[in-house]
């Protein structure tokens, strides 16, 4: 089993994916700049777990708009 992601990265990931969406991809990276440049995070750590989340629910998005089909 994974690591449990607390309120303090979901909260602001899912507000980032929910204003920031047409900006925001499945690569960890360019969420990753994305992240710093929108929620300015206190520590590289922080902005690297939120970018990580982001990503995680982009590609949970994708994979629904492809089941759809």
């Amino acid at each position: 089993m994974g690591k449990v992601r607390p309120t303090y990265v979901k909260r602001p990931a899912r507000e980032i994916v929910e204003k920031y969406e047409e900006y925001l991809t499945t690569d960890f990276e360019h969420n990753k700049k994305v992240v710093e440049i929108v929620a300015e995070p206190k520590t590289k750590r922080l902005r690297n777990l939120i970018a990580g989340y982001v990503t995680h629910l982009m590609a949970l998005k994708e994979k629904e708009r492809e089941s759809e089909e």
